[in-house]
């Protein structure tokens, strides 16, 4: 019949097809994969979540395989700003599971941290290849609306232009040029101070770590900065003296150290979003990560993440080393 003899294929036709089109995707994907460390990269100091940027990067790979490469003349470029909207779109969802920015319990958050191997070698050429973002940084992001976030993240960690970036946001140039401003304003603004020196930070953590060990109360307060502070971040069902919570004040932070004294017989050193820090372990598991700015020689800042369940998401297979 007409019809039959119009859909009728040459003999191996349709396999070759077939096999050109498998091919086609494992090279979209082969590509993909190049861009995967800047994409995660992008999500992660977006969200502040591994787990939700994992979520972020595949959505990004979805929408590239239903697009397909073809008209795409920077494929690094455009992976970036797919990754950039679905987390916007990521952000607006959380913020309208809350009834204000600032919900209860949100001034103790914690982002998920990033563990890495205290440097063996030259620390200053070893820190190159750590996480550049930290956990104080991370918590200042959280503060921003959503918009405010993606044009600081994009335009000021990422270079992305600011045309580019209002495409996303819906806003013009100038408004999202705007809104990076203000968003650079209050990470400036909120973010201690930190001695970049691996050296330094690693001489206050240890001295912490040899007095809370000891349990000696002055010398905890020593090494504190007199305005210090610590933001522990439990989870929801934590309660008593192990719940969330902001403190300040050398004495105080120091009497909270000591009630936890026995953790630090369990910490070892590690790099924890690039700064010096500490995991505690035990049976092979974490009980916390603590992030620590030091400036003077002083600790200013300890962010401790305890919350077991995403302490059990962590990876700690760079530890090994």
């Amino acid at each position: 019949m007409a019809g039959e003899r119009g859909e009728r294929r040459v003999p191996g036709e349709q396999n070759a097809r077939g096999r050109q089109s498998v091919r086609g995707r494992q090279r979209l994907a082969e590509r993909f994969e190049e861009h995967r460390g800047q994409l995660k990269a992008v999500a992660y100091r977006m969200l502040g979540s591994l787990t939700e940027a994992e979520d972020a990067v595949q959505e990004a790979w979805l929408r590239l395989d239903r697009a397909g490469a073809d008209g795409i003349d920077n494929l690094g470029a455009w992976l970036t700003t797919v990754t950039g909207r679905v987390c916007l779109d990521m952000l607006r969802s959380r913020t309208s599971r809350r009834e204000e920015p600032m919900a209860e319990g949100f001034d103790t958050f914690v982002p998920d941290p990033v563990l890495r191997a205290l440097p063996q070698g030259d620390p200053e050429q070893e820190a190159l290849h750590t996480d550049s973002v930290g956990l104080a940084l991370l918590v200042v992001l959280e503060t921003l609306e959503p918009a405010e976030r993606l044009a600081f993240v994009l335009h000021d960690m990422f270079s992305v232009p600011f045309d580019d970036i209002a495409a996303i946001v819906e806003r013009s140039p100038a408004a999202t040029r705007q809104l990076a401003s203000r968003a650079r304003r209050r990470a400036r603004e909120a973010t201690p101070a930190a001695d970049p020196d691996l050296g330094r930070q690693r001489r206050a953590v240890e001295a912490f770590l040899a007095a809370s060990r000891a349990g000696d109360f002055e010398a905890l307060v020593s090494v504190l900065h007199p305005d210090v502070v610590l933001r522990a971040d439990a989870g929801a069902l934590a309660s008593g003296v192990a719940a969330s919570k902001t403190v300040r004040g050398a004495r105080t932070v120091a009497t909270g150290a000591f009630h936890f004294r026995h953790l630090a017989g369990l910490a070892r050193l590690v790099l924890v979003n690039g700064a010096v820090g500490t995991v505690a372990v035990s049976e092979g598991r974490p009980r916390s990560v603590t992030y620590v700015t030091v400036v003077d020689g002083l600790i200013t800042g300890l962010y401790i993440l305890s919350d077991p369940e995403r302490l059990a998401r962590l990876d700690l297979t760079a530890l090994e080393a």
